[in-house]
């Protein structure tokens, strides 16, 4: 990692950031620094700005440049269940603890190391997201669906945007949720303080997420939550927001947790048009053991 400054001077006064950036940092790509400037990596004058944003004479761009790293493509043998397969696409399950793809900032082996031999990356314009539609974070388990090739992958993903593709996930909260049903409807962004994170914003993106309590326990609240939009750890960020945070969430809810299965969120429903077919599907997903034991125990008390 090294920083980099740069004054803004006549020669690029009036520039779209994205392309100046392309000038003065040469050596990484323009999706590189797209998801440089996405992660705060990237500051103008001290505040992050879209790709965009048109440079004045006088200020400041301040960049915190990663190292270049090689990322190992190699197919990793993993005992995976996949629910559907055909030439096309696949939904597979991912278990919790296994990030979704590579990065240079991951060192583990990843979901998609363990579906290369079933997806072929050079198919893809960026190999290290071959087929990847949609992630789920790494404590997160359930459903998640890919593509085999860039001309499906970019049909799924306009679904996705359209909205088209329904997801519902099950959540156990740390609280109790009094209303039976709730619309969560408030704007998430980059955290201002901790570009890592995210966070209810204003002037963040629109985010809605539609909750329906199944269980109630003395201290937690076992929900379906529906997506109504897509925003990364959304439901996490929305839930936090009420103050009912996903139990076992140590980044948006309690710090330190002793329970040793983490995160109890789960992808548990599918929906969507095959893109090539034209059927719609359904995938429905148990819930990992160690959730429904929890439930259980919660049950007997």
């Amino acid at each position: 990692m090294r920083e980099a400054r740069f004054e803004v001077g006549d020669e690029y006064a009036g520039k779209r950031l994205d392309k100046a950036l392309s000038e003065l940092i040469p050596e990484k790509s323009r999706m590189q620094l797209k998801a440089m400037l996405k992660d705060g990596a990237i500051l103008i004058d001290g505040r992050p700005q879209k790709p965009s944003y048109t440079l004045k004479e006088g200020e400041t761009i301040i960049a915190r440049i990663p190292s270049e790293k090689t990322i190992d493509l190699s197919h990793v043998p993993m005992d995976l269940v996949i629910r559907h397969e055909d030439e096309w696409l696949l939904v597979v399950e991912k278990p919790s603890g296994l990030i979704t793809h590579p990065s240079p900032t991951t060192e583990d082996d990843t979901l998609l190391h363990g579906l290369l031999d079933r997806i072929d990356k050079s198919a893809f314009k960026d190999p290290t997201r071959a087929g990847v539609v949609h992630r789920l974070d790494k404590d997160t388990s359930g459903l998640l669906l890919f593509a085999k090739d860039e001309s499906t992958l970019s049909k799924l993903q306009a679904m996705l945007k359209k909205r088209t593709i329904s997801r519902k996930y099950l959540a156990l909260t740390d609280g109790v949720i009094d209303h039976n049903r709730g619309k969560i409807d408030a704007p998430i962004g980059r955290n201002p303080k901790k570009r890592h994170l995210m966070s209810v914003v204003a002037g963040g993106k629109e985010s809605v997420t539609h909750f329906s309590v199944l269980e109630r326990f003395e201290n937690n609240t076992f929900i379906e939550c529906d997506l109504e939009t897509g925003r990364t750890h959304q439901i996490r960020v929305h839930l936090q927001y009420i103050e009912k945070p996903v139990l076992g969430d140590t980044v948006y809810g309690k710090r330190k947790q002793n329970d040793p299965f983490g995160q109890y969120l789960h992808a548990y429903q599918l929906t969507f048009t095959h893109p090539v077919t034209h059927r719609e599907i359904t995938f429905e997903s148990d819930l990992p053991k160690p959730f429904q034991d929890k439930l259980e125990a919660l049950r007997q008390r």
